[in-house]
């Protein structure tokens, strides 16, 4: 099974190919490791065992500052209980949420960021899966489709 935990070179390519200058939602889905794993050559590599969720936890308070300061917003949060449509065995999930960023671009210039860039070993330490799906936000309406 294929695990992804970071972006590869042609998924940040292809932010390029889309529009940088609308508002984007991120799904985000993570699972954890029991036990963080981080690089030999980082610094917490030769501290006491932590896990997943608080390694976690460090990635949310060093990139939090640098989520809001480009406008980035959590619009919603939730702990996966059931999958109920979908792999019953190979995908569950230890964290669900989205994340509002007011442009494509304002999610660039978070990546780009050094201090973001450094913050991201805890999430690489923390998750075994994960998911990132760009999405872009459509009207509201009363049926299970848009502005409808």
């Amino acid at each position: 099974m294929t695990r992804f935990i970071n972006p590869t070179r042609e998924a940040f390519k292809a932010i390029f190919g889309l529009a940088l200058d609308r508002p984007v939602h991120m799904l985000n889905l993570l699972q954890f490791r029991a036990t963080a794993q981080y690089a030999p050559e980082d610094p917490e590599a030769k501290q006491p065992p932590i896990s997943g969720a608080e390694a976690y936890a460090r990635y949310s308070k060093e990139a939090g500052p640098i989520f809001s300061a480009v406008g980035g917003k959590q619009v919603w949060i939730g702990e996966p209980e059931q999958m109920f449509i979908g792999p019953q065995d190979s995908e569950s999930w230890d964290l669900a949420f989205i994340a509002y960023y007011p442009t494509a671009q304002a999610f660039v210039d978070m990546l780009k960021n050094p201090a973001y860039h450094k913050a991201t070993r805890h999430r690489t330490a923390a998750t075994v899966d994960s998911r990132l799906v760009r999405c872009a936000p459509l009207p509201l309406g009363e049926t299970f489709t848009a502005g409808h």
